[in-house]
C-alpha cells in the first residue's frame, strides 16, 4: 500500500474543536421497544452465566424494523418485529430447542428452520436488503487450521441463509465453501448487499469484501507498517499507534480505519517509565479498489477535569468506533458513570455532534449496540430480570440538520 506523509494533521483538529467548544451536550430518549424473559422456551433468552471467563455470545441487528437476536448459547437466532413478537426462528441442529419441537404439538412450524451446521455463534450478525442473514461461527476444534508459521488460527466462518429457511450455506475466505477466517471482529453488509468481513491478524486486521453473490472481491490487509507517516506524531520514538476500529462504508468502496495515538510516560523523579500517555485519534480513509489512504480526519477525545489538592486535572479518553452511517456520518461511543457519550462526525460538513444517553449500569450486566445504515442506534440490555431491546432515534437529529 502507498505511503503518504501528513504535515500539519492537528489543524483538522482544530478545526473540529471550533465546532464544538460552545456545543451542549444534550441527552436523547431511550426508547424501549420490548422486553425478553430468560429461559429455555422459543421466545426467550438463555439464563448464561455473564460472570463466566470468554466473550458473551448475545448479538443484535436490526434492518428496516425488524430485529435479528443472536443466543449462542442455545445456538438459535430470532427475528422479531418491533413489538417482539417472534416471526421466525433460526436453530442448530444440536440445540437443545431442537429437541423440544421435535417432540412438541405445534401446528404452524413455518416460523421454525433447523440449520444442520453444528457450529457454534459467538453472536456477530448483520442482515442485508434482501432479507439475508449472516452470522459468525466458531467452527469445531477438529476442522480448524493453522497458517504455516503457527502464527493464526483459522477458526470462524460465516452462516448466510434466507428469512424463509430456503437457502443455507457457510463462507469462507473465497466464498462458499472456502477456507475459515482468522478470528472474526465484526461482520457488515452494504448498500449493494454485499458482505464485508473484519477479521484480526498478527498485527492490524484483514478486511475481506465479498460481491452480493458470496464470492471474495477484496482482500484488504491493514497493518500497522502500512498507516501513513504523521510529521510531528512519528517524529518521536516513543510513540505507537493501536489499529482499533475497521469499518467499511456502506455506500462506496472505502473503509475507515480508527488509529489511536500513545507515548510512554516516563515519571520524573524515577526516571522509570511507569504508564502511558494517550495523544490523538485519527480515522483514516482507505480506497479499497487501489489501497491508497486518504487525508485523515482528527477524532476529538472525550474529555473530563477532577479537582484534586486544588488543582485541576483533565484526562482523556478515545472513543470507540461504532458505525458509518449511508449519509456519510460516523459514529462513536463511550460508557461514562451513568450512560454513553455518543460523538457523531461529518468530515464533509466539518459538523461535529455531541450526545448523551442516560443507562443504569448497576442493572445492565452486558450490552451490544448496532448501528443502521439510516443512523439508528439499537441496543441489546441484559438486565437482572430480563432483557431490554431499545433504540435511540439519532436518524431524526442527522435528518434535522440535513434539511437546514
Amino acid at each position: 500500500m502507498k505511503k503518504i506523509t501528513i504535515a500539519l494533521l492537528f489543524l483538522t483538529g482544530l478545526i473540529f474543536s471550533s465546532c464544538q467548544r460552545n456545543e451542549t451536550v444534550q441527552s436523547i430518549s431511550e426508547i424501549e421497544l420490548f422486553n425478553l424473559p430468560y429461559g429455555k422456551f422459543e421466545e426467550q433468552l438463555s439464563t448464561a452465566n455473564l460472570n463466566s471467563i470468554g466473550n458473551i455470545q448475545f448479538g443484535i441487528e436490526m434492518r428496516d424494523g425488524f430485529f435479528y437476536l443472536v443466543d449462542g448459547y442455545a445456538k438459535k437466532i430470532m427475528e422479531l418485529n418491533s413489538y417482539g413478537d417472534l416471526l421466525t426462528l433460526f436453530y442448530n441442529e444440536d440445540a437443545e430447542i431442537s429437541d423440544y419441537f421435535e417432540n412438541s404439538n405445534l401446528t404452524d412450524k413455518s416460523i421454525h428452520h433447523e440449520i444442520s451446521y453444528p457450529f457454534d455463534y459467538p453472536g456477530k450478525i448483520t442482515v442485508d436488503s434482501k432479507k439475508y442473514v449472516y452470522t459468525v461461527c466458531s467452527i469445531p476444534r477438529d476442522r480448524q487450521e493453522k497458517n504455516d508459521d503457527d502464527t493464526m488460527l483459522y477458526s470462524h466462518t460465516i452462516l448466510r441463509f434466507a428469512r424463509d429457511g430456503s437457502f443455507v450455506e457457510y463462507l469462507g475466505q473465497q466464498g462458499p465453501g472456502g477456507t475459515p477466517f482468522p478470528y472474526i471482529k465484526n461482520i457488515y453488509t452494504t448498500a449493494k448487499d454485499e458482505l464485508v468481513v473484519v477479521s484480526s491478524s498478527t498485527d492490524g486486521a484483514v478486511v475481506y469484501w465479498f460481491s452480493n453473490d458470496g464470492f471474495l472481491k477484496y482482500m484488504i490487509p491493514v497493518s500497522k507498517k502500512d498507516i501513513p507517516l504523521v510529521k510531528g506524531i512519528n517524529d518521536n520514538s516513543d510513540v505507537y499507534l493501536s489499529i482499533e476500529g475497521v469499518i467499511p462504508d456502506p455506500s462506496s468502496y472505502k473503509i475507515y480505519v480508527q488509529v489511536n495515538y500513545f507515548s510512554s510516560y516516563v515519571d520524573e523523579d524515577s526516571k522509570v517509565q511507569s504508564g502511558i500517555n494517550y495523544i490523538q485519534t485519527l480515522l483514516y480513509p482507505l480506497n479499497v479498489e487501489d489501497g491508497v489512504f486518504e487525508e485523515p480526519v482528527s477524532i476529538p477525545p472525550y474529555e473530563e477535569s477532577v479537582v484534586a489538592d486544588y488543582s485541576r486535572l483533565t484526562y482523556r479518553i478515545p472513543y470507540e468506533f461504532l458505525g458509518v452511517t449511508k449519509s456519510g456520518w460516523k459514529f462513536f461511543i463511550l460508557k461514562t458513570d451513568d450512560g454513553f457519550n455518543i460523538e457523531m462526525i461529518q468530515n464533509e460538513s466539518q459538523r461535529i455532534l455531541r450526545r448523551h444517553f442516560n443507562a443504569n449500569h448497576n442493572e445492565i450486566l452486558f450490552n451490544t449496540m448496532t448501528l443502521s445504515q439510516d443512523g439508528i442506534i439499537t441496543a441489546l440490555y441484559l438486565e437482572k430480570e430480563k432483557a431490554r431491546v431499545v433504540w435511540y432515534r439519532t436518524d431524526s437529529l442527522i435528518d434535522a440538520i440535513l434539511k437546514n
